[in-house]
């Protein structure tokens, strides 16, 4: 049996990999955005048992190449790099790091927030550059504006959380989350995006990507929001329909963005983005701290141990567990 746990991308943080070498497992990288034929070229290759998702695709040519599979792993919270229907098919179960990254995420998406709205960036490009814009300048008080929520899971409560402290009144969308999330946290819960979006002075999304949500924030839902709102997003770029996105903010509607995920990643060099200086940007490593990355590192191999031996795993960080049981009861609806 293959002692090997093939993790898509850089090193774990030191914690979890002496938690995989204590099992008696050894680690394997793949080079970082690697493509489908080079995972699936190292699954066949090392034998994995358990895969840590942490950048490049699994989809279910990836999962065909290896049958010894019995375990992929987010390092994270978001799977939309891996075809969660794919793996229930097969039999495996597809974990999350449920709140792990929470609080280093959230500090980021406040940074965004601040960064973008008291132009920290062009201020500092202007001072670099011999210019004082002191004069004639106006800054622009977060405190009283209203930030609104779209999801309410770990990172957008921590969000939530520290925005309280800044003065921001909080509103949110999550028609999966409980009532008691929103009244624990004081966020006046809404019923639709479209009734949050025209009350909010930023928006901040902590969702995850879907074939529901892809685009949500597009043409028509930013249109609603108030003129001189700005966008932050610390959770997947394809819930922003990019180009909409620069257009408000050239127009003036929108008076910024904070984004630290795009659609395609890395983006391109000629992006439309990297036109706008009042989008800031950085990329994608909200969650990428030390704290967060040995919580995270850590979670994540400590699920690939349990279910290879057979111990129980929290129902909610198995992201696939109804499609898993939907598959399991196919054959015997089918036997029948």
């Amino acid at each position: 049996m293959s002692k090997t746990i093939l993790v898509t991308g850089p090193d774990l943080d030191p914690s979890a990999a002496q938690l995989v070498a204590d099992h008696g497992y050894e680690t394997v990288h793949t080079p970082a955005y690697a493509d489908s034929a080079v995972i699936s070229e190292f699954l066949q290759k090392t034998r994995a048992e358990g895969i840590v998702s942490r950048m490049g695709r699994l989809d279910a040519g990836v999962m065909d190449t290896a049958p010894q599979l019995r375990v992929i792993s987010k390092h994270g919270v978001g799977v939309d790099n891996i075809d969660i229907q794919a793996a229930a098919d097969r039999g495996i179960p597809v974990l999350v790091a449920t709140g792990a990254n929470a609080i280093s995420v959230a500090e980021h998406a406040i940074a965004l927030l601040l960064a973008t709205a008291k132009r920290i960036l062009p201020l500092d490009a202007g001072l670099r550059a011999g210019r004082w814009e002191k004069p004639g300048f106006s800054g622009h008080e977060i405190a009283g504006s209203t930030l609104g929520l779209i999801g309410m899971g770990a990172i957008a409560q921590a969000t939530g959380r520290m925005a309280k402290g800044l003065g921001l009144r909080l509103v949110g969308y999550d028609p999966y989350a409980p009532d008691s999330v929103f009244d624990e946290l004081g966020v006046t819960r809404c019923s639709t995006v479209e009734e949050m979006l025209p009350q909010s002075n930023f928006v901040s999304l902590h969702c995850p990507l879907t074939d529901q949500t892809r685009g949500l924030l597009n043409a028509a839902s930013i249109a609603q929001m108030p003129e001189g709102a700005y966008v932050i997003n610390t959770a997947r770029g394809g819930l922003i329909d990019e180009p909409a996105l620069v257009a408000a903010i050239r127009s003036g509607h929108l008076a910024g963005a904070g984004l630290d995920t795009f659609a395609s990643e890395p983006p391109a060099a000629d992006h439309p983005f990297f036109d706008v200086p009042e989008i800031v940007l950085t990329p994608h490593i909200g969650g990428v701290t030390r704290q967060a990355g040995a919580r995270v590192g850590v979670d994540a191999v400590r699920g690939i141990f349990q279910i290879l031996g057979g111990q129980p795993v929290a129902p909610e960080r198995i992201i696939n567990r109804k499609l898993l049981a939907a598959a399991q009861a196919e054959p015997a609806t089918m036997e029948k």
